[in-house]
């Protein structure tokens, strides 16, 4: 009797084995991402929006607006969260002009890599500058009573966007940063949060030694920052989170070119690094 109790458990065991194989599939993740209930309708230029807020992106003090429009932006990302120093954004540009959007979320890069092209849809989020650049997400107020726009939360994010297509990386190119505009204002503004390249530059600490963010010498946002030689720091400087895969990488010796996301903090240009080959060494 025992014989049989112990044939029919395993035969039991096997026919739940069998249904949970069958139901084992690989998920489907189409709509995992994005919200396709988004229709493209009043699509306007990234331009002609950081013109609309220009004096907020513009202001003094870390200034936000909620935007209130039945809008829409569309564009393909340029940088992302690829190898950790970009760090809870994108950079998203759409040929006139580029911006950072705010995405409380790690992991981006899988599945918003370089050259995927998406639809926001903008009402309800709000539009700012931290230190002038001009950013989208949410307000969030720090423990010192300052507010800024930041971070939207992944759920908020998720409703605001569609993927238009896959990615195509051969698409996105790097514009050629000029060098003798690098205190020119109205360059600044035009030109911040674009993919760019810096050419034949040397760091000023590349000695084989030094590397790009080492934990000792970090700020309060846990970067560094390295200068570049023939360049003021008070005008233009390689920005490094000590959170970067490349962070301990001692800097390039010798002549490069540097590619990454030309952010701004007030006048000062930061340059992001997406990842460690965007470094060419020469």
């Amino acid at each position: 009797m025992k014989n049989i109790k112990y044939i029919l458990v395993a035969f039991a065991c096997c026919l739940f084995t069998g249904c949970m194989d069958e139901d084992w599939d690989t998920p489907d993740t189409t709509d995992a991402f994005g919200n396709k209930n988004i229709v493209e309708t009043n699509v306007v230029t990234i331009k002609s929006l950081k013109d609309k807020y220009t004096s907020v992106i513009n202001a003094s003090s870390n200034s936000y607006q909620e935007i209130t429009d039945d809008i829409q932006i569309k564009g393909r990302v340029v940088g992302n969260d690829i190898q950790g120093n970009i760090y809870n954004e994108i950079a998203l540009d759409d040929g006139t002009s580029s911006i950072l959007i705010c995405i409380s979320q790690g992991g981006l890069f899988a599945y918003l890599p370089v050259g995927q092209e998406i639809i926001v849809d903008l009402k309800g989020l709000y539009i700012g500058g931290y230190g002038k650049q001009a950013e989208i997400g949410t307000p969030y107020t720090n423990a010192r009573g300052s507010s800024y726009v930041s971070r939207m939360s992944r759920i908020v994010w998720n409703q605001h966007f569609r993927l238009l297509g896959t990615a195509d990386p051969s698409l996105v190119s790097p514009e050629i940063f000029d060098a003798s505009k690098v205190k020119d204002a109205t360059y600044l503004i035009e030109n911040s949060g674009k993919l760019m390249t810096l050419k034949n530059v040397q760091f000023k600490n590349g000695d084989g030694i030094t590397t790009y963010a080492p934990e000792e010498l970090k700020d309060a946002a846990n970067c560094v920052s390295r200068e570049i030689t023939g360049f003021s720091s008070s005008n233009l400087v390689v920005r490094t989170s000590t959170y970067a895969d490349f962070a301990a990488k001692p800097l390039p010796t010798g002549k490069c070119n540097i590619t990454g996301i030309f952010t701004r903090y007030n006048n000062i240009w930061q340059i992001l690094i997406r990842e460690e080959s965007d470094v060419e060494e020469l």
